[in-house]
């Protein structure tokens, strides 16, 4: 009944467009039930999303792996009439994981290194930062070493601590640097590290930490997860995406390099993304990602694909790898006394298993052009996963045959708001057996580095037709989640989070989500619309290979411009009212089944012109704004303005 309710209405709202728009709430049916899980994250190494952003290592390149040849983000300090020579040295490792290491050469002192961190090294006044470096020194010097935070100015020295003696050996030495109360937050600085006498001195892993969420050794900005807390995340999938498969095997997310002190990760090329991972957020960061924020994992195990066309035969050649993804699920949850990687995961500093309820076995798997390939990969996953916990829902990443998947993760990126608007009543008509539905990535691609309220407005439209099919749709993520918006950082356009050395924000599209997420009920109501408006729309010409014929153009759409939703619980009822015209509109709402105040919530993001949007340099410039409203009931007429996206929270009886 709901759907062809729904179909209906889009059937017939051209001719409803000059009529005002009703719409008529049954909040004494359930159409269908919200799933716990619909709003979520998901996360990959793009755009220095870990390394430069939400991972709060301040160095870059500490191992000094980033380049072979040279100490790349690493330079000479000289001043003051010191000399000194730098190289990498890789007969001088700090262990087998990280074997180079950065020989100083001091021919006249003071001299030494200094690192530029990612587009600076952030200060705030009266802070403590947490220093370490692994050092071994030459015969004839000894120390002393001083450690400073430094302004670009080399005159400037925010915070400084001394190291007094260095050892002939590979020690690792700590220090903390506390900024002045009154030093100026800034990120133009770099972190200086000096030697005293003319001498030799090796170092690596090299690195500086502010004060992180939860006070973690390797633990994350604040300021980011405060944004990502505010959405209410329901779960995390992870580690993406594109980095959970390499462009080869050999550059594939390998979790048990991850795991354990940072100075044993070697790290690896994120050749996906161009740049080095330093793998600080390893298997057990995510995890403890997810326990910060109270998420679900969702663990995306590599499923023997890598982007270039690189993969392993089902069979004996894939047993490894299955074997593999089982060794990770057991490091998960597995107990800490009687399991193998339990206890390796006690050792690494939690004892108690994590909840884990889905496994995605790969990631777009339908990239894999060879016939059966993934099909036969993933039965065999299925088979050895079910085998040993039957109760873990497993997610495919691309249509299967041969096994009938708990989940299927469905991936949309539209070019356009009207694009994405277009497609908002897809699940409307999607049967109702068969796999569940995990929309694992999808966005509105409109703005950059991160999304305009044209975009939002799209992803908007978009949520609200996955929060009235929730029955079939039981996860859904953005994707991107974040991206370093300095010169150089972004990777792909049109990220949810952006963020510098100093600050983050959240776009207009991250606003949206986090209205839809923390504003609503439990269960999906009924609604019959009456008069919905449309607009024109041009769908763009399909791409098309180079040397093929350019099909015709696609027909005109009439797409809507008002999309809705209704949900209730725990007293309310929530309606969600989206306005993409340029033009006011009027919306008449009658609710039946329930009595409702005529005090209530409404939180509203709105813009003068779809093109507005965030920045670092006005981060506030659109955001929900939550007012008081009366004049609510059972039937009510309420006036939603142009751009604007809106919950109104009713208070029902």
């Amino acid at each position: 009944m709901f759907t062809k309710t729904i179909a209906v209405l889009v059937a017939a709202s051209a001719a409803w467009a000059a009529d005002p728009v009703t719409l008529q709430i049954k909040s004494g049916e359930v159409a269908a039930h919200v799933s716990p899980m619909l709003y979520g994250l998901m996360t990959e190494e793009i755009n220095f999303s870990y390394d430069g952003g939400l991972y709060a290592e301040l160095v870059r390149n500490r191992s000094f792996k980033d380049d072979a040849k040279e100490a790349v983000h690493w330079s000479l300090v000289q001043d003051g009439g010191g000399a000194a020579s730098m190289a990498l040295d890789p007969a001088t490792p700090l262990n087998d994981a990280i074997g180079t290491s950065l020989k100083l050469t001091v021919t006249k002192a003071p001299a030494g290194i200094a690192n530029e961190g990612y587009w600076g090294i952030p200060v705030q006044p009266g802070t403590k930062y947490r220093a370490s470096f692994y050092a071994k020194a030459a015969a004839g010097f000894t120390g002393p070493l001083t450690v400073a935070i430094v302004g670009n100015d080399g005159t400037t020295k925010v915070a400084s601590a001394q190291v007094a003696k260095v050892s002939d050996a590979w020690h690792k030495y700590e220090v903390v640097l506390t900024a002045a109360p009154g030093a100026k937050a800034s990120a133009a600085n770099k972190l200086v590290i000096t030697a005293g006498k003319p001498g030799t001195i090796w170092l690596s892993m090299v690195s500086l930490f502010p004060p992180t969420e939860n006070n973690r050794a390797n633990g994350n900005r604040r300021d980011i997860m405060k944004l990502l807390a505010d959405m209410k995340p329901a779960f995390l999938r992870f580690p993406g995406g594109n980095y959970l498969e390499g462009n080869t095997i050999a550059t594939r997310f390998d979790w048990k390099k991850t795991l354990g002190d940072i100075a044993q990760r070697p790290g690896h090329l994120n050749d996906a993304w161009r740049y080095w991972s330093s793998d600080g957020m390893g298997l057990l960061e995510f995890l403890l990602w997810c326990e910060d924020l109270h998420m679900q994992p969702v663990l995306g195990v590599y499923a023997g694909y890598s982007l270039r066309g690189e993969r392993v035969a089902p069979g004996a050649a894939l047993e490894p790898y299955v074997k593999d993804a089982l060794d990770e699920i057991e490091y998960v949850m597995g107990d800490a006394k009687s399991t193998t990687w339990g206890a390796r995961r006690a050792k690494d500093g939690h004892a108690a298993p994590f909840k884990l309820e889905f496994v995605e076995i790969g990631n777009e798997d339908n990239f894999d052009r060879q016939a059966g390939s993934y099909d036969s990969r993933f039965a065999q996953f299925f088979d050895a996963i079910k085998a040993k916990y039957p109760a873990l829902k497993v997610i495919t990443t691309a249509k299967v045959g041969s096994r009938t998947p708990d989940v299927v993760d469905e991936h949309y990126y539209r070019r356009s708001e009207d694009e994405m608007a277009s497609h908002a009543h897809d699940y409307d008509t999607r049967p109702r057996t068969g796999p569940k539905i995990f929309v694992g990535e999808w966005a509105t691609r409109v703005g950059e580095p991160t999304p305009n309220m044209s975009a939002a407005l799209g992803d908007a439209a978009w949520m609200t037709g996955m929060e009235r099919n929730s029955d079939i749709v039981i996860m859904s993520s953005y994707a991107p989640l974040f991206v370093n918006v300095n010169p150089g950082g972004m990777q792909w356009k049109t990220d949810l989070i952006g963020y510098d050395a100093m600050n983050s924000y959240g776009s207009p599209a991250y606003w949206a989500q986090q209205m839809f997420s923390a504003h609503h009920g439990d269960i999906v109501l009924p609604v019959t619309a009456q008069g919905i408006p449309t607009k024109t729309w041009q769908p763009p010409p399909p791409r098309t290979q180079a040397g093929q014929p350019a099909p015709p153009a696609p027909a005109v759409q009439q797409v809507p411009t008002v999309f809705y939703s209704a949900t209730r619980g725990a007293g309310n009822v929530y309606l969600k009212i989206v306005n993409r015209a340029a033009e006011a509109q009027d919306v008449r709402v009658e609710i039946s089944g329930v009595s409702v105040d005529a005090k209530g919530q409404s939180i509203q993001l709105a813009a003068k012109s779809p093109d507005d949007t965030n920045s670092i340099a006005d981060p506030a410039k659109l955001v929900p704004v939550t007012a008081s409203v009366d004049g609510l009931g059972a039937k009510f007429t309420r006036t939603f303005p142009p751009y604007s996206i809106t919950v109104l929270v009713l208070k029902a009886k």
